[in-house]
């Protein structure tokens, strides 16, 4: 339901919220209890890999290596389906985005013809002044993704650090930026330093990530997922702190649409059409003629059935 200019109304099982894509404020009226039947059935979040392409090569990475990109129109009649549902946002991601040649033109798709929020998660490398002027006005927040700072940081991207932070000057002017951080035995002794620069730079949101298991990778160890957790909890520093779906646990993190999960929260589109639960998920459901949402629910049905 749109509200007005900016601001979307869901309704589910919390309550009320109201969500102003431009500001990025949250506002829930939880003592409205809202029927079942008028729920909005879409995921809050949906994330969208619209490209496995990538001109990188970093060992932590699940996005597959195989070739794989969304058709423009049918991504566009998905995300008309996802914004008449009740979705609030939209995150695009790959492989790396700024390779999908359509990338301005479906932001400015989602922003100028739904009432969803554009995010965009990247490396940055390829956010010149002429990308950034296509994509201001079309994306509300840009998640940049840092793997410690300096030479660890070179070491794991194979690229420069110092060119990363003159990119992050860029990013700033376009929208509202975090920082994606990798969290792994050898990032977390820099996690204060990353913070830092994340401060100076302007970044609003500093997102932890700890490392999943790959094919080249075994994810952050038991000892070092320990000492993070410790760490969140002493944190006191300049910048927000957010924290991926995986690593919650034992966090002190506040859910505020504590009924709103699983497939209600959020769901992931690959860059061959399966809908899935997450973008590491090995199984999921290819979305055909009957849209996103007939997906959804074979889904929740698969999801469903006993193992």
């Amino acid at each position: 339901m749109k509200f007005s200019r900016g601001i979307k109304v869901r309704a589910g099982p919390d309550g009320v919220l109201l969500f102003n894509r431009y500001t990025g404020v949250n506002i829930l009226i939880d003592e409205i209890e809202v029927p079942r039947n008028l729920w909005n059935m879409a995921p809050r979040h949906v994330s969208i890999a619209l490209t496995n392409a990538c001109d990188l090569n970093c060992y932590h990475c699940f996005a597959p290596k195989s070739p794989g990109s969304l058709d423009l129109e049918r991504l566009m009649a998905w995300l008309d389906e996802l914004d008449a549902n009740g979705c609030i946002g939209v995150g695009f991601g790959g492989g790396e985005p700024t390779l999908y040649k359509n990338l301005p033109e479906l932001c400015r798709y989602v922003a100028q013809n739904t009432s969803m929020a554009v995010t965009l998660t990247t490396h940055g490398r390829h956010i010149d002044d002429r990308l950034a002027a296509a994509l201001k006005g079309n994306v509300h927040f840009i998640r940049v993704s840092m793997d410690g700072v300096g030479v660890t940081y070179e070491k794991i991207r194979k690229r420069s650090f110092a060119s990363l932070l003159r990119r992050l000057e860029v990013i700033r002017e376009i929208a509202p930026f975090g920082i994606n951080y990798l969290v792994n035995p050898l990032t977390l002794p820099e996690i204060d330093a990353a913070i830092s620069l994340a401060a100076e730079a302007g970044a609003s949101e500093f997102l932890l990530l700890p490392e999943l298991p790959t094919n080249r990778s075994s994810g952050i160890d038991d000892r070092t997922m320990e000492a993070l957790r410790k760490w969140v909890k002493s944190y006191d520093g300049p910048v927000p702190l957010a924290v991926s779906e995986v690593g919650r646990e034992g966090m002190p993190i506040a859910e505020p649409l504590p009924k709103e999960t699983g497939l209600r929260a959020h769901a992931h589109i690959d860059a061959s059409g399966t809908l899935k639960r997450f973008s590491y998920d090995k199984h999921g459901v290819l979305i055909g003629v009957g849209g996103v949402m007939e997906a959804l629910e074979l889904l929740k049905l698969k999801l469903e059935m006993p193992k």
